[in-house]
């Protein structure tokens, strides 16, 4: 009796998995799937190499600090690094009194409460403080950006997939709409055509707008692919800022996996040397 109902209940599973394999079929025939506007025009990232790129990858730290110049000067209006603090730059190689200097002068003034009275006020950042938020809230944020919310850009290499290249190619796709792009697809009022963003059109103006926008410290010339460039190695930094750790440790781990494959084989021929198979 038990095997019968088995044998039933087994039945019962094949025959839901054929008929919704069948109805799959036959909805797929119907109705074939149709390639949506924003598929067709949206561009996968451009390719482009960075120094911490493959297993051996390691930062530039000149790359790096000019990259957190560009952040600096251009998107630190608009976008916050709530997870990194003014003295995490000592790994860009910035002494401590630089670090100091950095956060004393840094546009926007960190939330506080006064001691003495208790009640909100403002005050400078210090070293140990995180970069503060340009907004002092979603609805500031989105009233100041055409009710777009500017997103974070701490870990934005991460949660975007090809993460520095996608950075890279949304700086420098800003391009007028192509010809056959149907007009409901079009960028609106306030809004800009990028094919890199996933539905094409974004809020945000081009930030980074001509050759020369900033002056590096270090006399590279600032052109708008190498402005694009540098900030992307800056935010890949913020999202992973152990990755030359986790590629030492990646290669030692190897290494020792080897050298231990080597002696468990060499053990092997030495315990079962004399023996027959």
């Amino acid at each position: 009796m038990v095997r019968l109902l088995g044998a039933l209940v087994g039945l019962g599973f094949l025959l839901v998995l054929a008929i919704s394999l069948v109805t799959g079929i036959t909805g797929f025939f119907r109705e074939p799937p149709t390639e949506t506007i924003e598929h067709k025009f949206h561009q996968d990232p451009k390719h482009v190499s960075f120094s911490f790129d493959g297993p051996f990858g390691k930062f530039d730290r000149q790359q790096l600090q000019r990259g957190f110049q560009v952040y600096k000067e251009v998107c630190a209006a608009c976008h916050g690094l709530n997870l990194v603090a003014f003295r995490n730059l000592a790994d860009l190689g910035y002494e401590e009194a630089e670090i100091k200097a950095i956060a004393n002068q840094w546009a926007i003034e960190v939330p506080d409460i006064n001691p003495e009275t208790g009640e909100p006020t403002m005050r400078k950042a210090i070293a140990a403080d995180r970069f503060p938020n340009p907004y002092a809230n979603e609805v500031a944020a989105r009233a100041a950006n055409n009710n777009a919310m500017p997103p974070d850009l701490s870990l934005i290499t991460k949660a975007r997939h090809h993460g520095p290249a996608y950075v890279y190619s949304l700086l420098t796709g800003y391009q007028n709409p192509p010809a056959n792009l149907p007009k409901e697809a079009r960028p609106g009022q306030g809004l800009y055509y990028n094919p890199y963003f996933p539905n094409l059109n974004l809020a945000m103006p081009p930030p980074i707008a001509a050759d020369g926008q900033v002056t590096y410290a270090d006399g590279t010339n600032p052109t708008r692919d190498q402005m694009a460039k540098d900030v992307s190695a800056f935010l890949t930094w913020t999202a992973e800022p152990f990755l030359e750790n986790r590629h030492r440790t990646g290669i030692a781990v190897l290494l020792f996996l080897l050298v231990a494959t080597v002696l468990a084989y060499l053990s092997y021929r030495q315990i079962w040397a004399s023996r027959k198979h």
